[in-house]
């Protein structure tokens, strides 16, 4: 069988995606690669079709649980058999999956790194050893954005094995962790198949955060019934944060390290299962989370860095229709990352390596340029915008203008220098005060209200004043002290761009009548059940949910909204039929084909 047979018979695919193709013909022809394709992009079909097409076995090292038995579940739906070894399979289990594996009939075996270690299934894996996955490979790099020791030992083993193709995938891999990779790896000349980084479903909002309950309730109306993930910094902010919204009527819910186990998979399943709206979480939830119709991602505060939020903000269209990925962000998330950091580990060298982290995730924030842009240039990658925009960000839809050049430069300079003239030793609201002209008692106290810059900017409203401190904070030319009191300074490259080297770029909101909405560009541009099928979709959703808690699966186990939506357009009247429509398969189509076209049919 091809490739391409098994990808339409396993899948009900018609076409690859970019690269898969040519990760599929490396890895049967022997030849290692790296493969860095967005979330969304297809990395799991790279290694399971050269499970279809072999009589060999194909291990993937995968790093979580959830994950694991996700896509286990997903590849035996497609009538591919399929098995994963971890602790929390019953003795029957394991004995189950041991007895595929010795007598041949396993072709897809998931593995945590810290079960291969334990080396006790090694003897067996290599009677049919033919391919060796390692997904999420960024955890091997030195300058990787997450860090799992087992991970480093990989190589080692395979040392110790049979020689056969290693293919490495990751989403999120800079040319500097790529290299990092293939090091750690030991690959001697791997294909490198990379991706555009870009993901033009996503509509991404960087916005200063004003009233963040508000600003989320925003996106959260916007996506009524849909399903969505919030990320707070802290554990007391998520508590805090789910308390709001269930009180605003969201069907809510708190996930964090802290709380109990159970109620923590509970959690995970329910959202999975699509009995669960919202998850407001700490960076814990998500890496394992495999639903593919996560309609929005909300970031409360900065996240660490900008590979972390390629990943947090990717679980959302990951099955590639629209939806809507929101930052919002503050001058004191800086200080609470260090802080934090101090706390998990102050050895200088991660310290200058976090400054390099934050330095990059608060030009991303706070620039106002293309959102698009600004991602793939993180990651080495150029990306063709049109003239008249992206289309599908804050700055490209005109909801956040940009000051012109030299109006960005005096307004910053007026802002510095308040800052320095007052001593570098106040915050924000009170050098806001100073520029806006405020005579109040603590202005009088120190004696402001004498300096020359004291209502220097006495048009400008607070809450301007105070995005574009926190806009020079992000930029590198103010410096928050996290102390109890955080205060202002100014960085070296304050200093410099006050005597007129450097540059900065600074932002404004668009009168809301000029604002524009304009046609997203490629992908994003995703057809959806007409209205006249509108009924026959929601139909479709509740007998496959019904399905999904028969069979203990997610749903998009089952079939995805896509899948769905094919069904809706072509209307099949056979299982013949619809094992043809985009996402099903032979399989799918014999397990679930009589009731779904019992719906078709249906007056």
């Amino acid at each position: 069988m091809t490739p391409r047979e098994a990808l339409k018979k396993h899948w009900g695919y018609d076409a690859f995606h970019p690269l898969q193709e040519e990760a599929i013909t490396a890895a049967l022809s022997g030849r290692d690669c790296l493969v860095v394709l967005p979330t969304g992009g297809g990395k799991s079909v790279c290694f399971q079709v050269p499970a279809a097409c072999s009589d060999g076995l194909v291990v993937v090292i995968s790093p979580l649980i959830a994950l694991m038995d996700d896509q286990v579940a997903g590849a035996r739906e497609a009538g591919i058999s399929a098995g994963a070894m971890h602790q929390n399979l019953d003795a029957a289990q394991k004995r189950e999956v041991r007895q595929a594996l010795e007598d041949g009939s396993l072709r897809l075996l998931y593995l945590s790194p810290e079960r291969l270690v334990l080396g006790d299934l090694s003897v067996a894996i290599q009677k049919r050893l033919r391919l060796v996955a390692i997904d999420e490979a960024h955890c091997i790099s030195h300058w990787g954005h997450d860090f799992r020791p087992e991970y480093r030992q990989i190589a080692d083993i395979l040392a110790s094995w049979k020689r056969v193709p290693v293919m490495a995938l990751t989403a999120t891999a800079t040319p500097q962790v790529q290299d990092d990779i293939v090091a750690q790896l030991r690959l001697p000349d791997p294909l490198r198949l990379v991706g555009s980084i870009d993901r033009p479903n996503l509509t991404f909002r960087a916005l200063p955060r004003d009233q963040p309950l508000e600003q989320m309730l925003a996106v959260i109306q916007r996506h009524p019934g849909e399903g969505g993930i919030v990320y707070a910094q802290t554990r007391k902010a998520v508590e805090q944060f789910a308390d709001k919204l269930k009180a605003k009527g969201v069907d809510a819910r708190a996930y964090h390290a802290g709380l109990d186990a159970t109620l923590r998979s509970r959690t995970v399943a329910d959202f999975t299962a699509e009995r669960l709206q919202v998850v407001v979480a700490t960076v814990a939830f998500g890496m394992g989370i495999d639903r593919s119709n996560v309609r929005f991602v909300i970031h409360a505060a900065l996240p660490r860095s900008v590979e972390h939020y390629q990943q947090e903000s990717g679980r959302a269209g990951r099955d590639g229709e629209p939806a809507e990925c929101v930052l919002l962000w503050g001058g004191q998330d800086f200080a609470t990352w260090r802080f934090l950091a101090r706390q998990e580990n102050s050895d200088p060298v991660r310290m200058r390596g976090m400054e390099r982290q934050l330095a990059a995730i608060g030009r991303y924030a706070s620039a106002p340029i293309c959102r698009h842009t600004l991602l793939s240039d993180h990651f080495g990658q150029e990306l063709a915008v049109p003239a008249d925009g992206c289309g599908a960000c804050d700055v490209c839809l005109e909801e956040t203008a940009a000051l012109p050049v030299d109006e960005a430069l005096l307004t910053a300079k007026k802002l510095l220098s308040a800052v320095w003239r007052t001593g570098n030793r106040f915050g924000s609201g009170h050098v806001s005060k100073v520029l806006r002209g405020v005579d109040d008692e603590q202005i009088k106290r120190w004696g402001h209200g004498q300096l020359s810059v004291f209502g220097l900017m006495k048009d400008a409203h607070d809450t301007q004043l105070r995005r574009w401190i926190d806009q020079l904070i992000a930029q590198g030319h103010l410096v928050v002290d996290d102390g109890e009191y955080p205060t202002l300074a100014l960085s070296e490259a304050g200093y410099a761009l006050c005597k007129g080297a450097g540059e900065v770029r600074l932002d404004a909101p668009a009168p809301p009548r000029e604002r524009k909405r304009k046609t997203k560009r490629g992908a994003a541009a995703v057809a959806v059940a007409a209205p006249a099928d509108a009924s026959l979709f929601e139909r479709l959703r509740t007998l496959r949910k019904q399905l999904a808690e028969k069979a203990g699966l997610p749903p998009y186990v089952i079939a995805t909204d896509a899948g769905l939506r094919a069904v809706c357009e072509l209307k099949p009247k056979s299982v013949e039929a619809l094992a043809l429509c985009h996402g099903w398969g032979e399989k799918r189509a014999a397990r679930y084909g009589a009731q779904v076209i019992a719906l078709v049919v249906a007056p």
